[in-house]
């Protein structure tokens, strides 16, 4: 003779299904338009610039540089995770890795706190909010 389950134990896998509530969807302000920051590589001070779109629902990001001598390489990759921002362009030898940071509101990006991979060596780098590269 089978036993049936009992009810307790009916609710108790359907509270730790995690399929059981919805799951709420965060989302972040967009990160649309022109980043711009100082880059110190060496010797060398020059300014840098990512500008983001949007294609098929996924962002897109073209660098620009007047000091590399780079107007509008589009990256390879642009992956966005939660407050992480990953940019890289192979034929660079360059990875971006950055965390972006809220207003108190939550409702606006302020700034990208992030690091210049390039050629073994690691870069700090603050980009801010610009209508255009300023270069």
């Amino acid at each position: 003779m089978k036993q049936k389950p009992s009810i307790i134990l009916t609710l108790l896998i359907m509270l730790c299904s995690p399929t059981a509530y919805p799951q709420e969807q965060v989302t972040y302000p967009s990160l649309l338009g022109s980043w711009e920051g100082p880059l110190v590589l060496g010797r060398d001070n020059m300014n840098l610039a990512f500008t983001f779109g949007l294609s098929e629902d996924e962002y897109t990001a073209v660098l620009i540089s007047g000091g590399m001598g780079i107007y509008g390489m589009p990256a390879d990759t642009v992956r966005i995770e939660g407050l992480n921002v990953i940019i890289r362009i192979p034929r660079l030898d360059m990875e971006f890795t950055g965390t972006l940071r809220l207003d108190e509101t939550d409702e606006q990006i302020v700034r990208i706190d992030g690091d210049w991979f390039q050629y073994s060596e690691m870069v700090p780098v603050v980009l801010l909010p610009v209508d255009a590269p300023t270069f």
